[in-house]
């Protein structure tokens, strides 16, 4: 059996935040608890912490005393920071040899722009670093008691925007209805009556259960089953807003066999 680490020997683990650098961190869904070491390590070292709106004041308060913050949050429908000028500023930052983390809701890599700022970042020859975050169509749905997969009911899981391309070419649901994977969607409350009617219209049944989860893995977070026929009927009914979570199909049923035993489900 090993000794325990001494705190300096853990901090010893953990790569350098070099001056002049950009990590692109996940934050995860909403629970701070689900941060992960390195994040945590990053807020502690970092010199600013240019940051989303999907990330919480409980989740800032691992950022280190020394810590300037820069908010930057982009939220569908309102005024926001341009991503160019998100970039630009990252960039700014780094070459005025700050340590810089860009703290991003969920996974920077999963609907979180991520890839787009590192691309800018290579281009601008910035040096970065990616820490992975829990995404909220994972974590999010474990919180709410749905697994993304379960041997017994798909081998498969498809993750998808919920934005719609245009209103004069809307996207066409029947090639993903024909998959018959579960689908979970980000973003898909605006368009939510939309995406329901064109999985119908594309194959799946009118009574395909469907989940939506919202303000996931934090203390708000509400949780409300429905069908893809009375999808946006029901949310309109409840309430219920972004940030949200929906899934579609057979993993949403495993909730209620679940509920049974599961500590911390929401009703």
């Amino acid at each position: 059996m090993t000794d325990p680490l001494e705190p300096h020997e853990v901090t010893d683990r953990f790569p350098e935040f070099a001056p002049g650098t950009v990590w692109l961190c996940g934050a995860g869904p909403g629970d701070p608890g689900l941060l992960t070491l390195h994040a945590v390590h990053a807020m502690q070292s970092a010199d600013v912490i240019v940051y989303d709106a999907l990330v919480s004041d409980e989740i800032m308060t691992f950022a280190g005393p020394q810590v300037e913050r820069e908010f930057a949050g982009k939220r569908g429908g309102r005024l926001s920071p341009k991503q160019c000028d998100i970039t630009g500023r990252l960039v700014e930052l780094a070459r005025a040899r700050k340590r810089v983390l860009r703290l991003k809701g969920g996974d920077p890599f999963v609907f979180g722009r991520g890839g787009e700022e590192a691309l800018d970042l290579t281009r601008a020859g910035v040096p970065f670093r990616i820490i992975p975050g829990v995404t909220a169509g994972i974590g999010g749905l474990a919180y709410a008691g749905i697994p993304a997969t379960t041997r017994t009911t798909n081998a498969g899981v498809i993750l998808m925007s919920g934005h719609l391309a245009t209103a004069d070419a809307p996207r066409d649901w029947g090639p993903i209805a024909r998959t018959g994977l579960p689908l979970i969607l980000y973003m898909a409350m605006t368009h939510l009556g939309s995406i329901a009617s064109g999985l119908v219209d594309g194959g799946l049944a009118p009574e395909t259960p469907v989940a939506i989860v919202c303000d996931a893995t934090t203390p708000r977070q509400r949780v409300w089953e429905t069908t893809l026929a009375a999808a946006r009927a029901d949310a309109d009914h409840a309430g219920l807003d972004s940030p949200a979570i929906v899934a579609v199909g057979a993993i949403v049923g495993l909730r209620a066999l679940l509920s049974a035993g599961m500590i911390g489900l929401p009703t």
